[in-house]
């Protein structure tokens, strides 16, 4: 039997205690179908985001926007890369 195919491993997403409080407020089904699909852009691809300039110490804060569903993120990813900490969620 042949081996299967393996499938990249997805990152976790995780949220800071301010984006989850942002989370809190979003309450039309438009603006939480938008942010979906941006954190599953990101923890497909944690480095889709392009690095915001300024202090050059780990972790590098990324920003990701989707100006199709005019969704910004700023976020890090963790050393082993597993994790995506979203810091601020706009949307």
């Amino acid at each position: 039997m042949a081996p299967q195919p393996r499938h990249p491993r997805r990152a976790r997403i995780a949220f800071s205690d301010s984006a989850a409080k942002q989370l809190e407020n979003i309450t039309s089904e438009e603006q939480i179908h938008a942010l979906d699909r941006a954190l599953v852009v990101l923890s497909v691809d944690p480095d889709v985001g392009e690095p915001i300039p300024g202090d050059s110490t780990a972790p590098q804060l990324r920003q990701y926007t989707d100006e199709v569903e005019n969704v910004r993120v700023l976020y890090f990813v963790t050393a082993l890369r597993t994790v995506v900490v979203v810091a601020y969620i706009e949307v």
